[in-house]
């Protein structure tokens, strides 16, 4: 996978944004929660630090102007969560604030990869949780502090990714390791899909009773890297023959473990193989969750470049749409632009 791909116009040789507008942006987002309209994710982040990535920061404050129409201020504080007793509010909606005080306070007094190395662990088991949103954010922010210079704005977004995570964290029910396929692909398509559909995510997600045992086992932290990247790859490509079932939610079987892609380079290496078993156990979650029963094969019309491709994706605005290319970017093949285009074709533009 060609993760540093050189499609970016305005982030210099570095990876660090050289317009500013990141950092802006981010200021302009971290005024409003992390969830509106009752637990919608605020993708603002994601989608603005895909944007200035693939060059099209231009576009990001106009964007947002109408992004933020829907979004909802910060909710207070209620009370402050403790480093000896940070357990009994993990998992609380109600202290999402807290926890992003919590973590703001954190990422100032310590090194992020310390901050972020210590509770990676204690996060990792609820990655499902917020629909695989929070573990996007955090990968968003990670990347960005990968690659740029550690500044206010994006150690905030850190703290606010990590926050999301610790207040909505949530793990899968106990589930039965099912026989699975030697490869990523044949292992996707081995997921049971839910038998009732109904509800929304969490329901769904509460009706799994198994899944392929595709990522259990032994294995070293470059061949987790490696199996890690394989799954990407895969769940991409098969969102160009199954993203009919939910164009939007099946999005994030791809964007969730290349999430977390994005972050194994700042953890310690001996966190590698946990972290491939909870992307898997996310991207087939996920796939269980909204996968149709049928593929429908999709050619793409027409060659295209990444760089026009991603442009095609900012000026369709959606932000799912974005962030998915982004990630299609990051496998870089012709099955990986095709399954972006065909993102872009059944997600509805803004």
């Amino acid at each position: 996978m060609d993760v540093d791909r050189d499609v970016n116009r305005d982030v210099d040789m570095d990876g660090d944004d050289t317009t500013g507008t990141l950092d802006e942006a981010l200021q302009r987002l971290h005024r409003s929660g992390p969830e509106f309209e009752g637990w919608l994710s605020n993708h603002g982040p994601m989608a603005v630090e895909s944007l200035v990535r693939g060059g099209q920061a231009p576009r990001v404050h106009r964007w947002l102007d109408h992004y933020e129409r829907r979004l909802d201020d910060m909710p207070a504080p209620t009370l402050p969560v403790r480093d000896d007793d940070w357990k009994s509010a993990l998992g609380d909606p109600r202290r999402l604030a807290d926890w992003i005080t919590f973590f703001e306070r954190a990422v100032t007094e310590r090194p992020w990869r310390d901050v972020l190395a210590e509770w990676w662990p204690r996060l990792l088991p609820g990655i499902a949780a917020g629909a695989t949103h929070p573990v996007i954010r955090v990968g968003h922010a990670v990347r960005t502090l990968l690659t740029a210079e550690p500044n206010g704005p994006r150690l905030a977004e850190l703290a606010h990714g990590l926050g999301y995570w610790a207040a909505r964290h949530q793990p899968l029910p106990p589930l039965t390791a099912l026989p699975s396929a030697p490869d990523a692909s044949s292992a996707l398509d081995a997921v049971p899909i839910v038998s009732d559909m109904s509800g929304g995510i969490l329901a769904r997600f509460g009706r799994l009773t198994g899944l392929p045992a595709w990522a259990a086992g032994p294995v070293d932290p470059d061949s987790a890297r490696e199996r890690l990247g394989e799954l990407v790859a895969a769940a991409v490509h098969r969102y160009a023959t199954h993203a009919h079932g939910n164009p939007v939610m099946l999005v994030h079987a791809a964007t969730a473990p290349n999430a977390v892609l994005r972050t194994l380079p700042a953890l310690p290496r001996e966190l590698w193989p946990a972290s491939l078993e909870a992307a898997w156990a996310a991207s087939a979650a996920v796939t269980a969750a909204y996968a149709p029963a049928d593929a429908v094969p999709y050619v793409s019309g027409a060659s295209i470049s990444p760089e026009e491709l991603f442009a095609r994706a900012a000026a369709h605005g959606d932000d799912h749409a974005i962030k998915f290319t982004d990630t299609a970017l990051d496998v870089a093949d012709s099955t990986a632009l095709t399954a972006a285009e065909r993102a872009l074709h059944l997600i509805e533009p803004v």
